[in-house]
């Protein structure tokens, strides 16, 4: 069980600590609010390696269903395993999201703009076209995983992760001004769900129309950078 509770625990504080990174530009009542792309992109990926460091010998420190198949893929993650993962990831997204919700509740409470209460919970496009906007995610996550695949890591102490923060921090600046670079079911659709059923004022629709992009564009992108990443480590 100790893989599956540490991807449910480190899925939850990459949303806790990403999604705060949100909030916390974005609402009145928050003293970083306007610090801007930058801040977002450099928490962002600190949220993401932090847990990654602390979670990687555990469970390898995946955070993220499109990851898991997509090692799956190639043959360097169990098949077995690859269900439970999913729900453990997707399951802790969601409650990472609540518990945000909860830290942050003075700020929701007197936040007006249900565009904003929603951007700080899940993804939306600067251009909604849904075609390119599942191209734009599927890009960033080819790139994700590309490099995870081919950057060697070193798992017994944790170091290697420290490449993930430039990793995600690359595409977020290269390629995340379209949708926002979910590339993670487990950080869009599990607190886009939250965003439904928390009894937050003026939140709006949660826009499950859109779903579709955070989806599919990971899938895609993942595996396609999975299997030329494993090419190219092949090469040595």
């Amino acid at each position: 069980m100790i893989p599956y509770l540490s991807e449910f625990i480190g899925t939850a504080m990459l949303v806790i600590l990403g999604d705060g990174v949100c909030v916390s530009n974005t609402f009145d009542g928050c003293l970083f609010k306007g610090s801007g792309p930058i801040y977002v992109m450099l928490g962002w990926g600190l949220a993401v390696m932090l847990p990654a460091m602390a979670f990687g010998v555990q469970s390898g420190a995946h955070f993220n269903p499109a990851l898991t198949i997509s090692l799956a893929v190639i043959g360097s993650f169990e098949w077995g395993m690859v269900p439970g993962y999913i729900i453990c990831q997707m399951l802790g997204g969601f409650v990472g999201a609540c518990i945000l919700w909860l830290i942050f509740k003075d700020q929701f409470d007197q936040a007006t703009d249900p565009g904003a209460i929603k951007g700080v919970f899940c993804t939306g496009p600067a251009i909604r076209n849904i075609p390119m906007n599942i191209l734009g995610e599927a890009a960033a996550t080819f790139f994700l995983v590309f490099f995870i695949v081919t950057i060697p890591a070193d798992a017994a102490s944790g170091l290697g992760k420290f490449f993930v923060d430039a990793i995600i921090m690359s595409c977020g600046f290269s390629l995340g001004s379209t949708t926002g670079f979910a590339m993670n079911w487990a950080r869009d659709i599990s607190p886009r769900l939250a965003h439904q059923v928390l009894p937050i004022p003026n939140k709006g629709d949660s826009d499950w129309g859109y779903a579709i992009v955070p989806i599919v564009g990971p899938l895609i992108g993942g595996i396609l950078g999975a299997l030329l990443g494993n090419i190219v480590v092949g090469w040595l």
